[in-house]
């Protein structure tokens, strides 16, 4: 038996990245998953890969930034899976900053909001019930940011991640009595498509992080199940950085000065 057998688990922002390794690590562990997405045919490619793999799996097409979309995905991991016991909000927007903080136009810092705060109280809303109704082992897991903690730039992104860390605590408090845990996962730098064109930018942040390394989205996956899972039973409302030690040193500063 595995830590997620006879689980039904949502994953926002799956089609790629952490989404997709997330995704992949419940399906190995057990779990059936709806796979979605804003990109169809990203989140088709992903479950089906689960379903060669052996796994459980149905995409569907999801913008989180639509409340009826939001409530179709819901609605179809009950259908397709009877039930619904784990939600992994990981679905996000982040816009560059402007030259010059004065310079930022509305459009951007809204839809950084609009996806990755905003998607988020929407689907913890639609399936909070669903979740009540698991018996017990009803769980929330929201991909943070370690830009909530430091100044890393992307200031609406920044503030939309720490207001999600907020959300998640009240959360937390709010359906603890209903049997419902409700986590944040804080990643750093991690190596997915964000990044593509750029490997020689991973390779000197490597250098700022005391484990010597990025992080790669199977980092992150494994936070998250952890979290999920039963072998987190009396943990909730937390914020877990998953960063490689770079939330608690300054290595630049200490090599600057050496």
């Amino acid at each position: 038996m595995t830590r997620f057998d006879d689980h039904a688990v949502l994953v926002t922002g799956a089609g790629q990245g952490i989404g997709e390794a997330t995704a992949h690590r419940f399906a190995e562990e057990g779990a059936s998953v709806l796979v979605t997405d804003r990109d169809k045919a990203r989140a088709e490619r992903v479950a089906a890969a689960i379903r060669d793999s052996g796994g459980t799996a149905v995409s569907y097409a999801c913008d989180v930034a639509d409340p009826a979309a939001v409530d179709g995905a819901v609605g179809t991991a009950v259908d397709s899976f009877g039930r619904l016991d784990v939600l992994v909000n990981n679905a996000y927007a982040c816009h560059p900053d402007p030259g010059s903080f004065e310079e930022q136009e509305d459009g951007p810092w809204y839809e950084d909001f609009e996806i990755t705060l905003h998607g988020a109280y929407r689907c913890i809303r639609a399936a909070l019930p669903h979740l009540v109704a698991a018996g017990g082992r009803g769980a929330i897991v929201s991909i943070g940011s370690v830009n909530a903690e430091r100044h890393f730039g992307s200031h609406a992104y920044s503030a939309a991640k720490a207001a999600l860390a907020s959300l998640t605590r009240t959360v937390a408090v709010e359906s603890a009595p209903r049997g419902v845990r409700v986590n944040l996962v804080e990643p750093g730098t991690i190596r997915t498509h964000a990044w593509d064109g750029r490997a020689e930018v991973l390779e000197r942040a490597a250098g700022h992080y005391p484990l010597g390394r990025v992080g790669e989205p199977a980092d992150i996956a494994s936070a998250v199940a952890f979290l999920a899972s039963a072998d987190a039973s009396w943990i909730t409302g937390v914020t877990l950085p998953v960063d490689g030690g770079l939330l608690v040193s300054n290595l630049g500063m200490l090599r600057d000065m050496s």
